[in-house]
């Protein structure tokens, strides 16, 4: 997490905090743990197992929504409505290009359940506001503190914005979505294009090779 203000290019340094969740009680805890470093201002929370590849950062996306709309913003994308089950689900009115106005949440929905399928991604920029709800917010789904539980309930006492961001999304907690961020990320080095493009041609090339020689010695078997 950081202080909004802490994004700002008049910014020349950082000052860095570690807070530790001592309990694995679920994101809103989390957050929670660092009221009192955030103090009384708007914060962004970029989870780490979601990666953004995008020509404008994602982030900065979402800072531009948040200073024409002045409240709490939700990076959000589609997603199959079979993996609603997987997130945070808004259910929301679009008002104008990438902008959903927020009228509610549902915290990993059953398909039939589910308002949309408008996912909450990993990036938030929220109000301080969210920390004296999360301090009464009883566990939910699996049993821990749900921030959308919380959020929920923000949207109920003040507006809240979702921005359908820019860019690629990789669910890096995924072994298919880590590999593909690593290769992703990694042609799109100059310094490493060529190399990682010729060891995927050879791997792919080695790997077809094996497939023929496979299907013809099943075919000598038969």
């Amino acid at each position: 997490m950081q202080r909004l203000s802490s994004f700002y290019p008049s910014i020349l340094g950082a000052n860095i905090h570690y807070i530790r969740q001592k309990e694995p009680k679920g994101l809103g805890h989390a957050i929670y743990c660092a009221k009192s470093f955030i103090g009384n201002e708007p914060f962004a929370v970029l989870l780490g197992d979601d990666i953004v590849y995008a020509e404008k950062p994602c982030l900065k996306q979402m800072i531009e929504a948040y200073e024409e709309y002045k409240t709490t913003i939700l990076g959000v994308q589609e997603v199959a409505r079979e993996d609603v089950c997987k997130y945070g689900i808004i259910d929301g009115k679009h008002i104008e290009d990438r902008v959903y106005k927020v009228k509610g949440l549902v915290e990993k929905p059953s398909v039939e359940d589910a308002p949309s399928n408008v996912a909450i991604l990993g990036r938030y920029i929220i109000n301080p506001a969210i920390f004296e709800i999360l301090e009464h917010t009883e566990p939910g789904k699996g049993g821990e503190i749900q921030l959308t539980d919380a959020l929920k309930e923000l949207a109920q006492r003040e507006a809240m914005y979702a921005y359908n961001f820019e860019g690629r999304r990789y669910d890096v907690g995924d072994k298919q979505g880590f590999i593909e961020a690593t290769i992703d990320f990694a042609i799109n080095r100059k310094d490493l294009r060529e190399g990682v493009l010729e060891y995927l041609v050879n791997v792919v090339n080695r790997e077809t090779g094996n497939v023929v020689e496979n299907e013809a010695a099943a075919t000598n078997e038969n």
